[in-house]
């Protein structure tokens, strides 16, 4: 096996639908343009070398999913290398798009250069997911996986194709706390107020429902609307904060169609407004010194 082998996977955002998917709703996700590169190249022992500047927390993760896959492929014998443009943390699907590039890339390399069917990529890549998160909603992984927009119900993707080009701004807003325990500190509310809370899901599905046609038919005002309301039902049940919400007017403020937290939330990570053209808003965010990208999202292949 004297080969080399690098793959790339994509990051996501939520465009609809944080939280629903473990209470039964729909979601939809979008593969953003920054994401994780994994390379392997033939050795005389599996080894791994980590991304550089990672905390310790982070570092022991990732070596526990790392050490899974090689564990599940038998131990190839290749060296593995991530390169990464994804901020950690951030509700960006960080660990599910490593997750899936560890993945393909170890399973080309066990192949010999061929690609693996997604499947089985998305398959290995959860067996990653589960030690970075305990129980994933497997939405990071398959969005990253299948690129694109995808729409999922009962936790299983369909792709959908956008009737007009959705171009989005991706700003990041400090630190925000992990994704376990703000799921956790709903559950909490959840359990407490469980009629309150699963109505305000079965309407956060309804808006991903309706969300799904304005995509296809490339309605831009009516998903940013959509997006609005949604944003304003997460806000409502403790997954937003003043950082979060400040951007998300802003963004409404340079021209977004729609503006939302994306990811699990909590007072930080990313937001993600909606545009016709984004350009303009990214460059006024930029000479203030925000972090911020910008990604379209069409859909197809």
């Amino acid at each position: 096996m004297g080969h080399a082998v690098q793959t790339f996977a994509p990051g996501k955002v939520i465009l609809l639908g944080e939280h629903g998917a473990v209470y039964g709703e729909p979601a939809i996700a979008a593969a953003i343009s920054r994401g994780v590169t994994a390379s392997a190249i033939a050795s005389t022992a599996s080894a791994f070398l980590a991304p550089k500047k990672l905390d310790r927390a982070h570092l022991k993760q990732l070596i526990v999913a790392v050490d899974r896959a090689f564990a599940v492929l038998g131990n190839p014998p290749c060296q593995l290398t991530l390169k990464s443009d994804l901020p950690l943390s951030m509700g960006l699907g960080s660990s599910g798009a490593l997750s899936v590039a560890v993945a393909r890339a170890l399973m080309t390399f066990t192949l010999e250069g061929t690609e693996p069917p997604a499947r089985d990529v998305e398959a290995l890549a959860m067996e990653m997911e589960v030690q970075f998160h305990g129980t994933p909603s497997g939405i990071d992984h398959m969005t990253s996986s299948r690129g694109g927009i995808q729409y999922f119900v009962n936790r299983k993707p369909r792709s959908l194709v956008a009737g007009k080009p959705l171009q989005a701004v991706i700003a990041l807003v400090g630190e925000r706390p992990s994704t376990r325990s703000t799921v956790g500190a709903l559950r909490t509310r959840v359990d407490r107020w469980p009629e309150r809370y699963r109505r305000q899901f079965r309407e956060i599905g309804n808006l991903v429902k309706e969300g799904a046609q304005a995509i296809t038919r490339g309605d831009l005002q009516a998903l940013g609307d959509i997006m609005n309301i949604d944003h304003g039902i997460l806000a409502g049940m403790g997954l937003s904060g003043e950082k979060t919400d400040s951007m998300v007017h802003e963004l409404r403020a340079l021209g977004a169609t729609g503006a939302k937290l994306t990811g699990a939330g909590g007072n930080g990570g990313a937001v993600i407004g909606l545009f016709e053209n984004a350009q303009p808003a990214l460059k006024k965010l930029r000479a203030r010194g925000v972090d911020c990208f910008s990604s379209e999202f069409t859909g197809k292949s």
